[in-house]
């Protein structure tokens, strides 16, 4: 939760389903989308973290190749989208775009084991980021928020100024059935589109000392198939999702979870 103030093979002679059709199944349905396959196989190169804040915010680059986000794109604009409220609950901020939410344990796993970001993020050399983003747990990274959030943001949406909250959650543990509580600690953003899909606007920027101040703003712009990844709970930075004057900027959403 966002907040303003402190206080988640078939046989080839088969025709096979289009994506639209497949989301527009989906959305019919209420069923758990049918999630394009990722292609070409995954990573498709080397994925580097680099630093944007220290022990903050970091992205990795080229997460996902073009192609791959055109066919995300493709097939979530045929999901169920919701467009949120312009007049937010009290102590929430102000925001306006539309998104789709879902709980999907399976596609949560695929993103942490199939992408090349489970070995990425498990580096002995970036253990040090996991253990400073909790305070009084060990800090075990294993897994993906199985709550997984679409959002799109057209021409005038944008996401006021706020805290992400951290969440207790369950994840089904590895090469077995248990299930083990964890909390989030980490945002973590795949940006689909950029200003090279004719987005323009809809950076998201942070404020290190708490105050919006052009001075001190940390400005990432949205590129396509970047992963962004910035620490939220009680270490969260104050940040926003600027207004998207032309286009759309999509962003699929979930949050790196630690063992409790």
């Amino acid at each position: 939760m966002a907040k303003d103030k402190r206080s988640k093979a078939a046989s080839s002679s088969i025709k096979q389903p289009s994506l639209l059709s497949l989301a527009t199944r989906a959305a019919a349905t209420n069923v758990t989308p049918a999630w394009p396959t990722f292609k070409p196989e995954l990573p498709a190169t080397d994925l580097a973290l680099e630093t944007v804040v220290p022990d903050k915010v970091v992205v990795f680059r080229s997460f996902f190749p073009r192609s791959l986000c055109r066919d995300y794109v493709s097939f979530l604009a045929n999901l169920p989208l919701t467009t949120t409220p312009g007049k937010p609950k009290r102590g929430h901020a102000v925001r306006v775009n539309d998104r789709y939410q879902i709980d999907d344990a399976t596609f949560a796993d695929r993103l942490w084991s199939e992408t090349g970001l489970k070995d990425a993020v498990l580096d002995p050399d970036l253990a040090h980021l996991w253990y400073l983003s909790l305070s009084t747990a060990g800090g075990e990274v294993i897994g993906l928020n199985p709550n997984i959030r679409i959002y799109r943001y057209l021409k005038g949406h944008f996401f006021d100024a706020h805290y992400d909250d951290s969440n207790n959650v369950t994840i089904k543990a590895a090469g077995s059935n248990d299930i083990v509580p964890a909390k989030t600690t980490w945002t973590l953003l795949l940006y689909l589109t950029s200003s090279a899909d004719g987005c323009t606007g809809g950076e998201t920027a942070f404020y290190p000392h708490e105050r919006r101040s052009a001075k001190e703003e940390i400005v990432v712009n949205p590129e396509t198939g970047m992963l962004l990844l910035h620490k939220h709970g009680d270490d969260c930075m104050l940040h926003e999702g600027r207004e998207v004057t032309a286009g759309e900027k999509w962003i699929l959403r979930t949050d790196l979870c630690v063992r409790k």
